[in-house]
C-alpha cells in the first residue's frame, strides 16, 4: 500500500510518500511544494493543486492522508490554510483516492507518542522509523512523512482489529459504545 501524506500550507505544502511492504516502510518520494508571498492566493492554490496531481499520477498512491487545521487565534491564517487543505483534498478526490483527515494531536500521539510533541521530536522520530540517513530539509516534508506513518499505523490497528470502519469496529465490540445518561426526573 502507498500512502500519500499531506501537511498543507499556502506558501509551504509538505508532502511525502511511503510504502508499506509487509510491514516495511519505504519512503518513495517527498518534497516541498513552496509559494512565494508575492505570488496571488488563487496561483498558490493552482501550483498546490497541480504539484500534487503530478504526485498522484507519477506514484499511484493507493490513498491519501492530510492534516486538520488547528485552531488558532488567527481567523485569516485559518482561512488561508482551510483553502490549501481543499486543493489539496481536491487532487486526491478528482481522480477517486480514498482521503482521511488526522489532527496534528492525532499524528504527534502516534509518531512520538506525546500530542503536545515538538516539530524537532516528530522529526526525529520520523528520521528513526523510516530509516533515514539525514533529516529532510524542512518540517513541512517530516510533518507530512508523519501524517503518512500515521495513517498506516491507524489502518494497521483497524486491520489488527478486524474492522475496516467505525461502524464495523462498534458492530463488533458493542461494549464499547458508551450509553447515554438518562435525564434527572426533579
Amino acid at each position: 500500500m502507498i500512502v500519500l501524506g499531506v501537511d498543507p500550507g499556502t506558501l509551504a505544502t509538505g508532502y511525502g510518500l511511503i510504502e508499506n511492504d509487509r510491514g516495511r516502510l519505504t519512503v518513495l518520494a517527498s518534497g516541498c511544494i513552496r509559494n512565494g508571498g508575492r505570488i496571488s492566493m488563487p496561483q498558490r492554490l493552482k501550483r498546490i493543486f497541480d504539484a500534487l496531481s503530478e504526485v498522484i499520477t507519477l506514484h499511484h498512491p493507493d490513498e491519501f492522508a492530510i492534516e486538520t487545521a488547528f485552531y488558532g487565534k488567527n481567523a485569516q491564517s485559518a482561512l488561508k490554510l482551510g483553502h490549501a487543505r481543499g486543493v489539496a483534498m481536491l487532487a486526491a478526490v478528482s481522480q477517486n483516492i480514498p482521503t482521511q483527515e488526522y489532527s496534528p494531536r492525532e499524528v504527534k500521539r502516534a509518531i512520538v507518542g506525546n500530542g503536545s510533541a515538538s516539530k524537532e521530536q516528530v522529526e526525529y522520530m520520523v528520521r528513526v522509523l523510516l530509516n533515514m540517513k539525514s533529516s529532510p530539509p524542512r518540517y513541512d516534508v517530516t510533518d507530512a512523512l508523519a501524517v503518512a506513518m500515521c495513517h498506516l499505523q491507524r489502518r494497521l490497528s483497524m486491520h489488527r482489529s478486524g474492522s475496516r470502519s467505525w461502524k464495523s469496529f462498534l458492530s463488533a465490540h458493542p461494549d464499547k459504545i458508551a450509553s447515554t445518561p438518562r435525564p434527572l426526573k426533579r
